[in-house]
């Protein structure tokens, strides 16, 4: 009798023939075509809890504020929907004294340990700096992967790189961060054992090698980094040889420099209510009204309790800021912690060494007035006409195109004298300097002679009348009457 052939199940279904004795298979069944295989995004479900310590922010007045604790939350839930987190829960929890093993006590924590069960979540989100011990006890305690603030803002950080430059810099501070904490790898390493043979256990060895690789690769890209500061070095000595001077935007994250800038330049860089939308430097060539090019600089959002390895790291970015002609710090002013926003803003230029009450340098932009109802607005209003410390205040809605075209005159003013009009007479065999008069002036009034030449009241800047000075001299017969008025 013939031996029954082997089934070959990814095409048909054996079965048993109705009279084995005869030793044929009767019956094969063919298998039903497959469905096709849906594939489903695992979303995290996450808990955001916010550890309050009652610390206070210093204003751009010198004073301190408490931060709102409800604002806290709402920045922490917005940082972790800027990854695409499922939030389940978000609680503020008081600390009155740190605990150096959990940060917040013991009590809050089984309560927590109770809701991550409950809720299945993945993620905890701690609103704080975090010890590589805290950070490893809440995961045994909670039973859920832990972040702390740094590592979610180095995680966001991640994610809106594009360029190679953004990332790099990514990289770097994210293996600054991790080299503290190997030991979080290698737990099951981490105690020598004792006895001949033994000697210098292999924990040690495996973090030290660890280590030392992540040094190197530091050391590679802080190397690549250097090259890329020479090379902005570089671009920027060629923009001042153009020369055009750079305006530099900054402010908090979601501030709205970059609608603003969109709504300067007619640029479409990706502006949404979104912590972080924007992390790679845009740069802009711009014309002001009475024809001045500026470079208008959009820059990545800055945030409080930026992680100083952070700062370091996009310290080849912010040179742009540190370079500019001008500083416009954009601020939000519909938020309630408008103040204490502007003060980690100011905590960071000082750390980049601007000096944030130089009236000559800086600009105070309050934007998103259109989110202000009367009373509000006229509020801000006085405060703006007494100036912040001494600063040009400017009142603008990059929605709505509100107070730009008055911040624009203002630019202008600043990074190329004041405004004057001038009476300008143009004979015919002259006429070919009149291009550049409309493109670098703003003609009021033009007459048109019988003789062919062209009578002109123009506006100009201190820095256009000193290149039309120049320009004279290839047309001598061009006159140049006192400023009108």
């Amino acid at each position: 009798m013939r031996s029954r052939p082997s089934c070959r199940h990814n095409r048909f279904i054996c079965t048993s023939p109705k009279n084995e004795s005869d030793g044929i298979l009767t019956e094969y069944e063919e298998r039903r075509p497959r469905q096709p295989i849906e594939h489903k995004t695992v979303v995290t479900r996450a808990a955001v809890v916010v550890p309050v310590l009652r610390q206070t922010q210093a204003t751009e007045e010198g004073e301190t504020v408490p931060r709102a604790d409800e604002s806290r939350l709402e920045e922490a839930v917005g940082l972790a929907a800027a990854i695409d987190l499922e939030i389940v829960s978000a609680v503020i929890v008081p600390v009155s004294k740190p605990r150096p093993a959990t940060l917040i006590g013991a009590g809050k924590v089984e309560e927590l340990k109770g809701v991550v069960a409950a809720e299945e979540i993945g993620l905890v989100i701690v609103d704080h700096p975090l010890t590589p011990v805290q950070q490893r006890n809440l995961e045994k305690e909670l039973g859920a992967k832990v972040l702390d603030r740094t590592g979610l803002i180095l995680e966001i950080f991640g994610r809106r790189a594009r360029t190679k430059e953004g990332r790099l810099q990514v990289e770097l501070a994210h293996l600054n961060y991790q080299k503290g904490r190997l030991v979080r790898s290698w737990t099951h390493l981490e105690r020598q054992r004792g006895g001949a043979g033994f000697l210098g256990g292999p924990g040690e060895t495996q973090i030290e090698s660890d280590r030392r690789q992540l040094q190197e690769k530091i050391g590679r890209l802080e190397r690549e980094l250097e090259a890329v500061r020479r090379t902005r070095t570089l671009h920027r000595s060629k923009r001042k040889k153009a020369p055009h001077p750079v305006v530099a935007l900054v402010g908090y994250t979601n501030a709205g420099k970059s609608t603003l800038f969109n709504a300067i330049t007619g640029a479409e860089v990706l502006a949404k209510d979104l912590l972080f939308a924007t992390l790679d430097p845009t740069l802009r060539r711009i014309t002001l009204p009475h024809g001045t090019e500026v470079i208008l600089s959009d820059t990545v959002g800055f945030i409080s309790d930026l992680p100083t390895h952070l700062v370091a790291a996009f310290r080849a970015t912010l040179e742009e800021v540190i370079e500019a002609e001008l500083v416009l710090h954009v601020r939000d002013m519909a938020n309630h912690d408008a103040s204490a926003q502007a003060g980690d803003v100011n905590k960071i230029l000082a750390d980049l060494e601007i000096d944030t009450a130089d009236a000559e340098h800086v600009v105070e932009v309050w934007n998103k007035v259109d989110l202000l109802d009367e009373a509000a607005r006229a509020a801000l209003v006085t405060a703006s006409e007494s100036g912040a410390k001494g600063l040009d205040v400017h009142l603008v809605s990059a929605v709505t195109g509100e107070g730009i075209d008055a911040l624009l005159a203002n630019i202008e003013t600043r990074v190329a004298g004041r405004i004057s009009d001038i009476a300008l007479d143009i004979p015919a065999d002259s006429l070919p300097i009149l291009p550049w008069i409309y493109e670098n002036a703003s003609v009021q009034e033009r007459t048109d002679r019988e003789d062919g030449g062209v009578s002109l009241t123009a506006g100009m800047t201190a820095q256009a009348r000193a290149e039309l000075r120049r320009m004279t001299a290839r047309y001598p017969d061009v006159r140049v009457a006192s400023p009108a008025g």
